[in-house]
């Protein structure tokens, strides 16, 4: 994963530890995450788990506006697609 856009302040992961809804994005994390904070070490990601939570990734731009999409469900390459569609916006 290459640098992340300027434009994005923090990026958060909120997903359940043990759902089936959440398969994708637990895969995504442990495989992306280091490689994320190493190309982007002064950007906050935050992952959150939770216990029932829908599993989503929150993405807070410029100026305090947040932007949230579910990926419920989702495989870990969609994750991938899915947030690569966030950081574009």
């Amino acid at each position: 994963m290459s640098a992340i856009p300027k434009t994005v302040a923090e990026l958060r992961f909120h997903f359940c530890q043990s759902s089936a809804a959440s398969v994708g994005i637990r895969n995504f994390i442990v495989k992306a995450y280091k490689e994320m904070k190493g190309a982007n070490p002064n950007l906050p990601i935050l992952v959150r788990e939770c216990t029932g939570v829908e599993p989503k990734i929150w993405a807070r731009y410029d100026f305090g506006r947040e932007e949230s999409v579910s990926v419920s469900g989702m495989d870990e390459a969609s994750v991938k697609s899915t947030l690569d569609g966030l950081l574009k916006k």
